[in-house]
């Protein structure tokens, strides 16, 4: 069923936030409409909003169906086309001064790994055929958008079928050399685990997962991996070390060590992904760490060494490899961020503050 239009009122709101080139538009008893604008939450206008008025702005967008599934769980996430001006990701919940609402800009334009100047371990993954690929870091860190020129790279470049499964959809690719399915979970499937399971019997050669949750999916994802497909990945994590131990906690002890085998198996990168402000205020830049696999990371991998990950993609980097805190440091010589921004990021803040064009920055320097 085909979501109703939004209301005027909230229309004037989404035009705000696309005029004033806003990411996300909060709403929330309380407070005015806020927009995030380069990182940084500002109120879109001045009038505050009552619960009554956050309740008729975002019930009238949701379907009889949405609307129970709301009132049951308190927690809801769907896709909204206002119009043919822009996408937006909605999530509603509940909270102790009622409904909250955040509506997250889906940009109409796929960028190319070329627009978003990616380094060259991105590509070097997107040109894999087989195996696992995770793409990690915070909510808002642009994980989507470099998985969406990923996909959109191998759309252009290989023949095959593409299926995505997601809760919602956000990216929507047209065919070009590829295939391309879209799955909506709760629309098209009923869970995650249900449409993992079945891709293997649609002849899938790329599989985008919008999001691993729990060990039944991350388990699927492995299997297939290892039969031949290639599998792309999120998962909620700031580093490729705490990706792969995030993976294996989430089975039982006993299972750990068959999973570290999968893993080992099937692993073939790990993009971790920050945001953050550029130097001269004007928007954001992407900070990566990138970790492909290898037999030595299969090693790691089996033998429960992540805290050496650090060195290993530091020795890697002829293959593509790249730790955050070297990216941050790189950035900040560049003069692209401040290094009070990047040290926000850091994994190893200690160490990064007595690097010594950040030291010279911070003024920290002995």
């Amino acid at each position: 069923m085909t979501a109703p239009a939004a209301t005027p009122q909230l229309g004037k709101l989404f035009d705000l936030l696309l005029s004033r080139g806003a990411s996300d538009l909060h709403l929330s008893a309380g407070y005015p409409p806020m927009l995030r604008v380069r990182g940084e939450l500002e109120a879109g206008v001045e009038r505050v909003i009552d619960a009554a008025t956050v309740h008729m702005l975002t019930d009238e967008l949701l379907t009889p169906e949405q609307r129970a599934h709301f009132a049951e769980h308190h927690d809801l996430d769907f896709a909204y086309a206002h119009g043919d001006k822009a996408r937006f990701r909605a999530n509603y919940f509940k909270k102790t001064t009622g409904t909250g609402a955040v509506f997250r800009t889906i940009p109409t334009k796929i960028l190319t790994l070329d627009e978003l100047d990616v380094p060259a371990g991105i590509r070097r993954l997107s040109e894999m055929t087989a195996g696992l690929v995770l793409v990690t870091g915070p909510t808002g860190s642009g994980k989507s958008t470099t998985l969406a020129a990923m996909i959109d790279h191998m759309n252009r470049s290989r023949r095959g079928h593409i299926l995505t499964i997601e809760d919602p959809v956000e990216f929507v690719h047209q065919p070009r050399q590829c295939l391309v399915t879209h799955k909506e979970v709760g629309v098209h499937v009923p869970s995650f685990v249900d449409a993992i399971r079945s891709a293997g019997r649609e002849n899938a050669d790329i599989i985008l997962v919008g999001e691993l949750r729990g060990a039944e999916t991350m388990k699927l994802a492995l299997q297939l991996a290892s039969f031949g497909v290639l599998i792309l990945a999120t998962v909620h994590t700031n580093s490729a070390a705490a990706t792969i131990d995030r993976f294996v906690n989430a089975f039982p002890a006993d299972q750990q060590p068959q999973i570290r085998g999968l893993l080992a198996d099937s692993l073939v990168g790990v993009v971790a992904q920050q945001l953050l402000r550029r130097g001269d205020g004007g928007g954001r830049v992407a900070a990566h760490e990138i970790l492909i696999g290898n037999q030595a990371l299969a090693s790691l991998i089996r033998e429960g060494k992540t805290a050496q990950m650090g060195s290993f993609m530091q020795s890697g980097a002829a293959d593509g490899m790249q730790t955050m805190d070297a990216t941050l440091s790189k950035l900040v010589q560049l003069g692209q961020v401040r290094a009070g921004d990047a040290l926000e990021k850091a994994l190893d803040k200690e160490s990064f503050m007595k690097i010594p064009h950040v030291a010279r920055e911070l003024g920290t320097e002995d």
